[in-house]
């Protein structure tokens, strides 16, 4: 684990070492800290709320609900509003609460983030600032990944990160999660393209082209509009720790009113396995699961007709020729220079380019077009894309789930989802944090004088090599699993 803290004072700290290097915890008081907006009742929720005794909470950009799935599933947390702009996941929402999948009734927003204000939102859904225990929100992340352009903040998305801020300020919500691409964390206010930087002869960065002043800006405009309010931790993860059937890097920012740090858990699974099982939250060298594989998420599961949106003729005639687990390296020179264009001429970024998957490995990350030669997921032996049931699978919604839409909308619904996994987890790590706050239970929290904590939670993982040496890798032979070293 790597931790970097960021003081009041701006200032970074580095530390490395084992999964938890602080032993020493100090107890904070619950009846000055826990409750800054007033009085709790006996079950820990403020009077002007509903008589349930379940932690309240609104979703923003709540997409097919993989994050608040995974809250629901939980089973501490009853979803009050879903905030969405897409009809077509607005539809996915109603259309699960309508046939009893989703245990909640929630108030659907189809809006505009930008058109709907906070005030409003209280209003409808009848709350007022500081009785939210939850505000959940994963804002669109494509000005951000480096898998894209990354215009960051220059993008009208990036700027949402703002709008989620005014949220939080707004409903003072006890807690709030964030939920981002990995990307986020080095992102910069203002972009500067790779070939005009310094070491590319450019002139020096400023401070707005400076890697992280996204999240620098982020945290200190929260600190100045809040008071100092919240404490933030951001947890650098990958479902494929915890269990799920497919790398996905994200980072998971937990902001708490309790002045505390949060822990994330240790990962569960991973490349090599103890002999001593771990529970969830148990702390230990190594994994005690294997990763799982894209076998045991799709390998039972016949569909008669497969609702897909399919490669090309042409795409297929290339793929037909990839072996399980191979991807453009196992085809001939003159037919990769035929099937890649200038591409082929490019250097890094191109192990998506006609790959086919393994049944032996964890799915790589879901895209929302999964016919692109580029970022192809060709199943390990049919020459096609992954079905939309086997994405729902991989991202594991349940059975029943339903997704509204086109074909091409459902695929960029769960494309675009929190694996739900990933979400429950974090549910996981709010409700404890909720509960000891209104005094349910003894857990121990580290009180903090820091604005901000990242932590590096094995979320970098390499689950094969394609090529070295001159020599070319396909299914499941001379591979290497393991996390991916980390600078």
């Amino acid at each position: 684990m790597v931790e970097r803290r960021k003081s009041i004072t701006s200032t970074w700290v580095r530390a490395t070492g084992a999964a938890k290097v602080e032993k020493s915890y100090l107890w904070v008081a619950r009846a000055k800290r826990c409750s800054p907006y007033g009085e709790q009742t006996a079950s820990g929720r403020h009077a002007g709320l509903s008589v349930s005794t379940k932690k309240s909470a609104v979703s923003l950009f709540s997409g097919a609900l993989g994050m608040d799935l995974g809250f629901e599933l939980q089973g501490q947390f009853e979803i009050l509003a879903c905030v969405e702009f897409d009809p077509a996941a607005c539809a996915t929402i109603r259309a699960n609460a309508e046939a009893g999948h989703f245990a909640g009734n929630p108030r659907v927003f189809e809006r505009d983030l930008f058109e709907l204000t906070p005030e409003e939102l209280m209003t409808e859904i009848g709350i007022k600032p500081g009785e939210l225990d939850l505000l959940i929100g994963g804002p669109p992340c494509q000005s951000f990944s480096t898998a894209g352009r990354r215009q960051s903040v220059q993008d009208r998305r990036g700027t949402l990160l703002w709008r989620y801020l005014e949220f939080v300020i707004a409903l003072k919500p006890k807690v709030f999660v964030l939920e981002n691409v990995r990307g986020l964390m080095s992102a910069a206010l203002q972009h500067r393209p790779i070939a005009d930087r310094p070491d590319k002869g450019g002139a020096k960065l400023t401070d707005k082209e400076q890697p992280g002043s996204v999240i620098e800006k982020f945290i200190d405009d929260l600190w100045r509009q809040t008071d100092g309010r919240y404490h933030v931790d951001a947890f650098e993860v990958n479902s494929v720790n915890y269990g799920a059937p497919q790398i996905r890097e994200r980072v998971i920012f937990i902001g708490n009113s309790m002045g505390v740090e949060v822990d994330y858990p240790q990962p569960t699974h991973g490349a090599r396995v103890t002999e001593t099982p771990a529970t969830l939250f148990e702390e230990s060298v190594s994994p005690a699961l294997r990763w799982t594989s894209l076998r045991d998420a799709i390998g039972g599961l016949n569909e008669d007709a497969p609702e897909l949106m399919d490669f090309s003729p042409r795409k297929k005639s290339f793929l037909a020729m990839v072996p399980e687990g191979g991807n453009w390296r196992t085809l001939p020179e003159e037919v990769q220079k035929e099937s890649m264009g200038r591409a082929w001429f490019a250097k890094g970024g191109r192990s998506g380019w006609w790959r086919r998957l393994s049944w032996d490995f964890p799915c790589p990350t879901l895209v929302t077009m999964p016919n692109h030669a580029s970022t192809s997921l060709c199943h390990p032996e049919q020459v096609r894309v992954l079905s939309v049931r086997e994405y729902a699978r991989i991202q594991e919604f349940p059975e029943h789930w339903i997704f509204a839409g086109k074909t091409a909308e459902k695929y960029k619904q769960i494309g675009n989802a929190v694996p739900v996994r990933l979400g429950r987890v974090t549910a996981e790590v709010v409700s404890e944090l909720l509960d000891w706050s209104s005094g349910r239970n003894t857990k121990k929290f580290r009180f903090s004088h820091e604005r901000f904590r990242q932590v590096y939670v094995n979320s970098h993982v390499r689950t094969r090599k394609w090529y070295r040496a001159g020599e070319v890798y396909s299914g499941t032979e001379a591979v290497d699993l393991s996390y991916a070293k980390v600078a």
